[in-house]
């Protein structure tokens, strides 16, 4: 029988560069749901609103007697609007089990005893919510920016609207990453998935029913920063320079957004560890 040789030998694979570890979990989470077909049905549902919005936008660039059909500043507002339903089933539907379901299988463990830092396991289970959702939310509204300009033939939409652009990108940009932390965090605080669902469906549902109330009763729209929804609301009407739709001061929705996302990840934090600590 032939006797190997079983001396040190140099390691012959390929190295990756430090920092990019996140890569591996969120290439692998977006293409794990994605094969699903139910949550593919779902996306195509999602991009409905954008179908409406282009014939709308190729009939007022063709047709005069539909001018008004025209695209200002509040038709795309209200576009992100009718996404606010897609976006909050998907941050559910996908973010849910990020976390929690590696806890469940104590996969948490392993993932952290290897040469991955606890700042990238978190960014590629952010990455795997964030991609999702601007697919509903980003990426149809500045494609209707396009193909507006696209039906128009000119660049006067593009002059007299370029504040669009950037004012897309900011309001996706703060409602992708409150729904992505949020549910991050929440997905860290248990082993069940269909627990976390219920808690930010909770806190979602919960916090704009009690803004309701008090509105009811009191008449004032002041306090819409206790409302998860009213505080997007509020600042979305800012940044697409609109007449705010709450009395609340600006300022004071933003506050509650940063202390959401601020929290979020305070709670990431603590509960994403490689050993479980029991206080």
């Amino acid at each position: 029988m032939p006797i190997h040789d079983q001396s040190y030998r140099r390691y012959a694979g390929g190295r990756e560069s430090a920092g990019t570890a996140w890569m591996v979990i969120a290439r692998n989470g977006i293409l794990t749901i994605a094969r699903k077909r139910l949550f593919i049905g779902l996306l195509l549902l999602a991009w409905i609103p954008f179908v409406v919005g282009a014939v709308m936008a190729y009939l007022n660039a063709n047709f005069p007697q539909f001018t008004i059909l025209s695209m200002t500043a509040q038709r795309f507002r209200d576009f992100l609007n009718t996404q606010d339903f897609f976006v909050f089933v998907i941050t559910v539907w996908v973010g849910a089990g990020l976390i929690a379901n590696d806890k469940r299988a104590n996969a948490l463990q392993i993932y952290l005893s290897k040469p991955l830092t606890r700042t990238e396991y978190i960014a590629g289970k952010l990455v795997i919510l964030s991609v999702f959702l601007l697919l509903v939310t980003w990426v149809p509204a500045i494609l209707l920016l396009v193909l507006h300009m696209a039906f128009t033939g000119s660049l006067t939409f593009l002059r007299q609207n370029l504040y669009l652009f950037p004012a897309v990108t900011v309001f996706a940009g703060v409602q992708v990453l409150l729904s992505a932390f949020m549910m991050l965090a929440l997905s860290s605080m248990s082993k069940s998935s269909r627990y976390v669902a219920i808690l930010y469906a909770g806190a979602y549902f919960f916090s704009h029913a009690v803004f309701n109330v008090i509105y009811a009763v009191t008449g004032s729209t002041r306090l819409s920063w206790l409302s998860l929804p009213g505080n997007l609301n509020q600042v979305g009407d800012v940044i697409f320079r609109l007449h705010p739709r709450y009395s609340t001061p600006p300022w004071a929705s933003v506050l509650a957004i940063a202390v959401l996302i601020g929290l979020s990840l305070w709670v990431l934090e603590r509960r994403v560890r490689g050993v479980e600590v029991v206080s």
